[in-house]
């Protein structure tokens, strides 16, 4: 799989929701409402996902195995580095 395309639109005066990203796959297929989210572990990249009526979230889009997902994240945070500058991200690497 390739990841043509990476658009980060940051988002200021919130404290957890860093930008919304647009993952473009292969010329062919297009993610949109994937978030940055900066949580107790750092910063993190969250699937859209959908709000059920009991609170939960029920994922619309997902990777399927760690190597899609890292594949992603990769891609989202790199791009969400460069587009807000390597000084002011701090992104904790997550190992699980």
């Amino acid at each position: 799989m390739v990841i043509s395309e990476v658009k980060v639109l940051p988002v200021e005066g919130d404290a957890k929701l860093k930008a919304y990203v647009s993952i473009k796959i292969e010329d062919s297929l297009v993610i949109r409402d994937v978030k940055i989210i900066d949580g107790a572990r750092g910063l993190f990249v969250a699937m859209p996902a959908k709000r059920m009526k009991d609170g939960t979230y029920w994922d619309l889009v997902h990777p399927l195995d760690k190597a899609t997902r890292e594949l992603f994240e990769q891609a989202v945070l790199g791009e969400y580095r460069r587009v807000c500058g390597e000084d002011k991200v701090d992104i904790k690497e997550d190992s699980a």
